[in-house]
């Protein structure tokens, strides 16, 4: 069981922003951290909720997204292992911004508002890893908003592959991205019948090939120049 089995030291001692903080303030933090088991499908926080506390993945997938009014839904983000989520309204106690959803089973520490806020106050540094968090959400938020203006469906959607199989795209060759249909096309802003019918295009070239739940890319450097092609419109 994760309570019993996990570390949370040593998950904090080699997480990119908790890292650096000394040996004391890694056993405050720890002894803040609440360790929490979510199913797959779970809705971790929606928009609109108070936010009371910061996440941080231990092991699993999170789609971070918001909901329209006609029931489609728009994905921000797909994060993993080592990431955190819910900081925006951690720092600025206003409701949540958007939807957390778990895509697989997952393993979280949770930390309280109060917590984090007193030990921002402390350390400078863990506060400017933590605008550095940020700045990446709102670079990244910058280039979904180009990809749409200036990508076609298919350039979005190699695209969108291409980040989920990791930094590495060029070894990516054999890698299963663990996304649905459904994900996919909320993420590239395009409806699930034209992103199913893209895939299977591609699966015909031999590009991907798809699997229940998910697909295997097959040749990454393909859909790099997919992906690198603007639009024709």
């Amino acid at each position: 069981m994760f309570y019993g089995t996990f570390d949370k030291r040593a998950f904090l001692r080699g997480h990119p922003i908790f890292g650096a903080l000394g040996p004391e303030l890694l056993e405050q933090l720890s002894s803040y951290a609440i360790p929490r088991s979510v199913k797959r499908g779970t809705v971790i926080f929606a928009r609109g909720d108070s936010g009371s506390s910061l996440f941080a993945i231990c092991s699993g997938t999170v789609k971070i997204s918001a909901p329209s009014a006609h029931g489609k839904g728009a994905v921000f983000n797909v994060i993993s292992t080592g990431a955190i989520f819910g900081e925006i309204a951690v720092l600025d106690g206003l409701p949540r911004t958007a939807d957390a959803t778990a895509l697989t089973d997952c393993e979280l520490m949770v930390i309280e508002r109060r917590d984090f806020v007193a030990l921002l106050r402390e350390r400078s540094d863990l506060a400017l890893k933590l605008i550095e968090v940020l700045c990446r959400r709102l670079r990244h938020t910058t280039e979904q908003l180009e990809d749409v203006m200036f990508l076609d469906l298919p350039g979005r959607l190699a695209k969108v592959l291409l980040q989920a199989s990791g930094p590495d795209h060029a070894a990516s060759a054999g890698k299963t991205i663990a996304l649905t249909q459904r994900n996919l096309s909320e993420m590239i802003g395009m409806s699930r019948e034209s992103t199913n019918k893209q895939l299977r295009l591609w699966e015909k070239q031999k590009l991907i090939q798809l699997q229940r739940g998910g697909l295997v890319i097959l040749a990454p450097q393909a859909l790099e120049a997919i992906a690198s092609t603007p639009s024709r419109d």
